[in-house]
């Protein structure tokens, strides 16, 4: 799927101001709300672009997120039909799915929203990481795949999968792991565990560290892509520590996709 926002997918000109939703949580939703919402001051919106109204949709997974500007709310929808009836019932004129990319069921559902309100949907999704020169990578198409290829990898792994995924590895007896989180993980979670609880960003050096001070053997990650953790791939490059990356799953079909906040900005303009 191309990386650049279809001509045929952009937003018809509003009659008023946009009300934009973003389904949020991740840097670029946050950046995109900055662009479009005056900030503190006053200020005025991006030069060129009509006022916008922006809501930006949090899951309300983390205990106390960081809030962008404009409006917030938290919480589910109730499924697409919900998501939907939000929509109409707050007049929005635009949708953008800035959920993380493996939030799949979030983007079937702004999907199937999108075509029951007729509102346009973006999704905005930073580019993937590619493995470079020293790199060690094995990849897996999901959670469950990156388990059974994991006990043949390595014993001392850190795993940065995301605390809601720790039940694919639960059944993993023998490795140890280490996982770092803002919020205590729920059961089930591998018998053998030690938790982190910190808040990122973390630079090269305290990815050196870490790996050093646990002797780590194995990284695993999901494909996230973006440059906010992408030290502990650097780190693992340096150290000679393998990862198992999972892949992340596709955009829904016929979906516009930008891999940057301006492409978004520019789906946006009138």
């Amino acid at each position: 799927m191309s990386a650049e926002p279809a001509a045929a997918g952009r937003p018809a000109p509003a009659a008023g101001p946009a009300h934009v939703l973003i389904l949020g949580g991740t840097t670029e939703a946050r950046r995109l709300a900055e662009a479009l919402a005056a900030g503190p001051d006053g200020g005025e919106p991006r030069p060129g672009c009509a006022p916008y109204r922006v809501t930006t949709s949090l899951a309300g997974r983390v205990a106390s997120p960081v809030l962008p500007p404009g409006e917030t709310r938290i919480g589910g929808f109730g499924g697409p039909e919900g998501l939907a009836a939000w929509i109409s019932a707050h007049a929005v004129t635009h949708l953008v799915d800035a959920t993380h990319p493996f939030a799949e069921r979030m983007s079937f559902n702004a999907a199937r929203a999108a075509a029951l309100s007729r509102v346009p949907l973006l999704a905005l999704r930073r580019p993937g990481w590619t493995p470079g020169p020293g790199d060690d990578w094995t990849f897996a198409a999901d959670l469950d795949a990156a388990a059974a290829l994991l006990p043949g990898l390595g014993r001392r792994v850190f795993l940065t999968t995301g605390r809601t995924g720790l039940h694919a590895f639960a059944h993993l007896a023998e490795p140890w792991f280490l996982v770092r989180s803002v919020d205590p993980p729920a059961a089930p979670v591998p018998p053998r565990l030690e938790v982190l609880l910190a808040r990122g960003p973390f630079g090269l050096d305290d990815e050196r560290e870490l790996l050093a001070r646990h002797r780590i053997d194995l990284l695993v990650t999901k494909d996230s892509g973006g440059s906010a953790t992408a030290p502990k791939l650097t780190a693992a490059r340096e150290a000679g520590v393998p990862v198992l990356v999972v892949n992340r799953p596709p955009v829904p079909p016929g979906i516009p996709l930008a891999e940057s906040v301006p492409a978004a900005l520019d789906w946006l303009a009138p």
